[in-house]
């Protein structure tokens, strides 16, 4: 998982290819400045979602079904994280009630074996392959393996058959290059770095494995998931979690005891809210429901924009622009929430940064999403990012249910 921090680090180029901070696309002042498109609300969710995945089929599925990273500057590449996400989005369309993503997923699940390194035996995602599913290699990011494995078994909870054991054995295959990697060690009291090149350890890489472990403990009683999910969340707990906010911080790196940036992410804490639930379940300690909604309750405090009535991206003050994918995770970890209390609240908050991102982000034409947007639709970034469109085909197919 990549992001790009505007006011946070110097301009470099970052050649990264997973789900983290960094990306090589410097969205700006190229991008276009159309008046605001009115917002997505006489359409149902699920009807916004389908139209999301017919512009995706239309524009970035190949015939090998992967997908183009975007419809301009990598149109000939894959991106990890990206088709994981394709797989996610069809899974929660497939939940909706959608049986015509199914064949889409399981497809592209086939597909994902051309990011797996079949040299090694511990296995693990690249980040990057091309269209047809040559070229793997690089690093392996802790966030692509972790999420994806995620990824999997939601995809294992709506598949058929024979289908179900193949996702939960591909879930548990990510868990295990997570243990076996070498990415986790003392630096800084433990914690997996991003990635094999090891030049920070976030918090949402921590995350996403947190969630995984704690997934798989429920699902198959083994306890070595269990021992690294509370391996993980105490390191969480000790170095990232800022109490004065009640909120996760990014990173930390550098040399010594490492220097933290205490900049705090939507997704990075949407993320959390997701492992504490998990890790509450899997523990059988309802306490770890509470620090979840405290999560999101500090969300809603720091991270939303009350006038624009969404998610920001971070907490630099000269961040005035939203990104569809990390500001939308905002939406699941507050339908999360939902799932567990019903408290409406949680939905309120989820709706609006749906329907936020469609005032600005979308394209009402074509229903495409761009990769940034100002608050009010200005400085629209001109790419057109396949993650982008799969996180909001997602969050619609499941906000469909609580319409």
């Amino acid at each position: 998982m990549r992001k790009v921090i505007f006011g946070l680090m110097a301009v470099a180029v970052i050649t990264a290819v997973s789900c983290g901070k960094n990306k090589e696309v410097t969205p700006g002042g190229s991008g276009t400045k159309p008046s605001v498109d009115p917002p997505e609300t006489a359409t149902s969710y699920l009807d916004l979602s389908k139209e999301t995945r017919s512009f995706i089929s239309n524009n970035l599925l190949t015939s090998k079904f992967s997908y183009r990273a975007n419809t301009t500057t990598h149109a000939t590449n894959c991106f990890e994280w990206y088709n994981a996400s394709q797989i996610y989005a069809d899974a929660a369309l497939v939940a909706a009630g959608d049986e015509t993503a199914l064949p889409y997923m399981n497809k592209t699940f086939a597909f994902m074996e051309s990011f797996w390194d079949k040299t090694d035996l511990r296995g693990g995602y690249f980040a990057s392959v091309n269209l047809d599913g040559t070229g793997a290699g690089g690093d392996k990011f802790v966030d692509d393996n972790g999420l994806t494995g995620m990824v999997y078994l939601e995809a294992y909870n709506v598949a058929t058959g024979a289908d179900k054991q193949v996702y939960l054995d591909k879930a548990k295959a990510c868990a295990d290059w997570l243990i076996n990697s070498g990415l986790w060690d003392n630096t800084y009291g433990g914690g997996f770095w991003w990635n094999t090149a090891k030049p920070n350890k976030p918090s949402q890489s921590n995350g996403v494995a947190m969630q995984l472990f704690s997934k798989l403990y429920t699902l198959t009683g083994n306890t070595e998931y269990r021992n690294w999910a509370t391996k993980v969340n105490n390191w969480l707990r000790t170095n990232m979690f800022d109490s004065s906010t009640g909120l996760y911080i990014w990173m930390v790196d550098g040399a010594g005891t490492g220097t933290k940036h205490i900049e705090k992410f939507t997704y990075d804490n949407a993320i959390m809210i997701e492992a504490d639930i998990l890790y509450g379940k899997a523990m059988n300690d309802a306490s770890y429901l509470t620090k979840a909604q405290a999560i999101g309750n500090a969300m809603n405090t720091v991270l939303w924009n009350a006038s624009y009535k969404g998610y920001i991206f971070n907490t630099d003050p000269t961040q005035t622009r939203v990104n569809p994918a990390w500001c939308g995770w905002g939406t699941q970890g507050m339908i999360r929430l939902y799932e567990q209390d019903k408290d409406a609240k949680w939905l309120t908050y989820a709706k609006n940064n749906i329907d936020a991102l469609n005032k600005v982000a979308r394209n009402k034409d074509t229903h495409a999403y761009y990769y940034f947007a100002g608050f009010t639709g200005n400085d629209r970034a001109p790419e057109i990012e396949g993650v982008d469109q799969a996180w909001m085909q997602r969050i619609q197919a499941m906000m469909h249910k609580y319409e």
